[in-house]
Order: structure tokens, then sequence, then C-alpha cells
């Protein structure tokens, strides 16, 4: 690890030089991205210095072992370096996730799609329960939610749900969830207890601002229309909801939770802009690693990435090997767990690439 974490000395020496040159406050853009590389190798740049530093030590104490007779000093001596190593163990194991690379995206807030799959009004239930997990998760980080479009079934499931969550790092914890999430338990509605098998997707999108794409008017196509809700509820008399279609590509958002037909338009058109900037850097994303997927997982929407096995109390997450017999604290939003798993992950694959 200390030789890898030395191949980065140099960058930042580099970066440091660049940064002191005050021409670089003249391009703000060049400035921020400087900055963004600079945060992600500082903290790299410290592990070096701990490791060396612990290294030596432990240098020093193999050393003693090797010329000290003493029994007492010889004791001491293991205890210290049993210490010293495990130390070493962990800091190195902990600095993978330091490895990742910096993503252009990682600060942005989200658009989070979720949408029933397979399985009829328990795979609506169910996603109804992500939406619920996702919103304990956002509530503990002390995240805001903010609903764009619902559509709900008569019993208390969702066919869809888009909301944004928007805080500190809501990209960078959430990045991995997007793909198909399978549910295996006994739906509510079954009388003869089997178990079945239902799919969710969930799609995550970093919500982009007006400057990250540009959607000419004459791009748009705007229908209005009346909304309407399960059962009759939430049935406007007016025509507050929204249909957006972006003629160059024909993505289509619907946006009815509104009872402002102006509202609606403002909602519709973030959803809309993030959809179009996930399409662009999904491509650029693909240029980048040749179409190489990698352990955590391409974040394709196709993608069956988690198993929820509610008779078991377990979530298995396909893509790194994970399994938790904790089903019904990630379901009440104690997902810190399987996060840090997908980052230690993601850190150990960048790892494997610097080798």
């Amino acid at each position: 690890m200390i030789e890898i974490l030395q191949g980065f000395q140099q960058q930042y020496a580099e970066l440091e030089a660049r940064l002191a040159n005050p021409d670089i406050m003249k391009d703000m853009t060049s400035y921020r991205t400087l900055m963004q590389e600079r945060s992600h190798i500082e903290p790299l740049i410290d592990v070096l210095h701990t490791l060396t530093s612990l290294a030596s030590q432990i240098a020093d104490a193999e050393q003693m072992l090797k010329d000290e007779e003493d029994p007492e000093l010889l004791a001491m001596t293991k205890e210290e370096l049993t210490g010293l190593r495990a130390q070493y163990a962990s800091i190195e194991e902990k600095s993978k996730v330091l490895l990742i690379p910096p993503d252009p995206m990682e600060g942005k807030n989200i658009i989070m799609e979720i949408r029933a799959g397979t399985g009829g009004e328990e795979a609506a239930l169910f996603a109804a329960n992500l939406y619920r997990m996702y919103s304990h998760f956002a509530e503990s980080k002390r995240w805001k939610i903010e609903i764009m479009s619902m559509n709900e079934t008569g019993i208390g499931g969702l066919k869809e749900i888009i909301f944004s969550i928007a805080g500190k790092d809501v990209y960078g914890n959430l990045r991995w969830e997007s793909g198909v999430h399978r549910v295996q338990r006994v739906p509510e509605t079954e009388s003869s207890g089997r178990i079945h098998t239902s799919a969710v997707t969930v799609a995550v999108l970093p919500e982009a601002e007006e400057t990250d794409i540009e959607i000419r008017q004459e791009d748009l196509k705007v229908d209005v229309m009346r909304s309407g809700g399960p059962g009759g509820q939430s049935v406007n008399t007016t025509d507050s909801a929204v249909r957006m279609t972006h003629l160059p590509t024909g993505l289509v958002v619907i946006c009815q939770d509104e009872k402002s037909q102006i509202k609606n338009k403002a909602k519709a058109l973030r959803v809309l802009r993030s959809r179009l900037y996930e399409m662009e850097e999904e491509k650029k994303a693909k240029e980048r690693a040749d179409n190489r997927k990698n352990q955590v997982g391409s974040g394709d929407r196709s993608e069956r990435i988690r198993t929820y096995n509610f008779p078991q109390n377990r979530l298995t997450d396909h893509r790194i090997n994970l399994t938790l017999y904790k089903l019904e604290l990630v379901m009440a939003g104690q997902l810190e767990e399987v996060i840090e798993a997908l980052k230690m992950a993601a850190g150990e694959e960048a790892l494997k690439e610097l080798q």
C-alpha cells in the first residue's frame, strides 16, 4: 500500500504548484477541478505519512526482538509489535475507500425513481417499503426529501414514485442503489402462505443544475391534463398535471403531485434535466471504462443487485457477495453497513487497477 500511495506524491506536489499560481483564479472551472483533485489526494498523503511512520516503528520493534535478551523487555516489545501491526492493518484496510477515483457528481443531490416491476400488487407494496427505507435513512442523515411524482395503488402500494434527496454526500452514499431489487416473502394478499418473488427497479440520478445541461424550449412538448389518483383520490378539477416530452430523445416526464400547474412544470423540468444529464454522464463513463463493468456494478437498472428475503430475515447484495441477517433493521433505514461494504468493494477495485 505504501508503494501505491507514494505514486500520488508527485501528483500532489504538481497540484499544489498549479494552485499556487495566481492565474489559476481567472478560470474558476479549472480551479474547482484542481481543488477537487487535491481534496481526493490530500487524505491519501496523510495516510501515507501515518503508514510510513508505523512501518518504521514496526521495523524498530522487529529489530529489538532480534537484539534484546531481557525477557521482560522482549515481552513488552512483542505486545507493542502486535498493537502496531494491528493498527497498520486497520489503517491500510480503511484507506482503500480513499482510492476510489473522485466522481464529478459526488457532491450532488439526487433524484431517485422507484418503480414496481414483476409481481403486481406485491411489487407495488415493496416499492412503498423501499421508499420508506430510503426515507428513514435520509432522516438519519438529516437530508431533505421532496416528492416529485407519485402513482399509488388502492391498498398502499406504489406503482412509481420519484423524489429528490438533498444534503451532504447524498450521491456519494446512494450512487450504488440503481438496479433491480428482488423481494421474497409471503404477500399480504396471499391466503395460502406461499412465498412469492417480486421485483422493483431503482434509479439514482444525480440532480443536474441548469448549468450542467441545456434544454432548449423548442425541444420540449408540454401537455397539461387533469391529475388522477387511486379510487378517485387527489383528482383535481383543473388541468394541473403536466406531461413533458423531450423531442430529441423521446424522454417523457409526468408530474401531477402539486395542485399548481407551474409547480408541476418546474418539477418535471428538474426530473427531465437530471435524466438527460445521467444519459450524458453514462456515455462518458462507458467511453472511459471501455464498456468494462467492475465488481460493484455498472448502475444498470436491468442488473439484479440485491435480494430481500423476509422469511430468513436476510439481505444479500449480489455484486459483492454480502449477506446480512438483519433485514428488519435495514428496512427500518439502517443502511450504513451495506453502503460501507459497497464503498470498500469499490476501493478494492480501484486498488487492483493501481497495482
